[in-house]
């Protein structure tokens, strides 16, 4: 377990407290960040492709913030049915 301090990391600090103040809940879960069968995203260009290719609805990269259905859908990546489901 991480714990976040408000003098060392304020911008994710206030994201949590924001999220324990709208859900209650004061943890975040931090997992993996790939689609099976591709490396972990280590960049914010992974990010972006991951993103495009997978059901997720947005995706905060430092103080930026996008939300799928305002990206163009030529970039939209398909993964459905390139790996096999556990």
């Amino acid at each position: 377990m991480q714990t976040v301090d408000c003098e060392t990391n304020p911008c994710y600090h206030a994201l949590l407290e924001a999220f324990k103040a709208k859900t209650g809940c004061p943890v975040i879960v931090n997992t993996s960040f790939n689609v099976r069968g591709e490396p972990i995203v280590c960049t914010p260009t992974d990010a972006f492709r991951c993103f495009l290719g997978t059901d997720i609805d947005c995706l905060a990269i430092g103080n930026c913030f996008l939300r799928k259905a305002e990206q163009y859908p030529s970039l939209k990546r398909e993964y459905a049915g390139s790996f096999e489901p556990d």
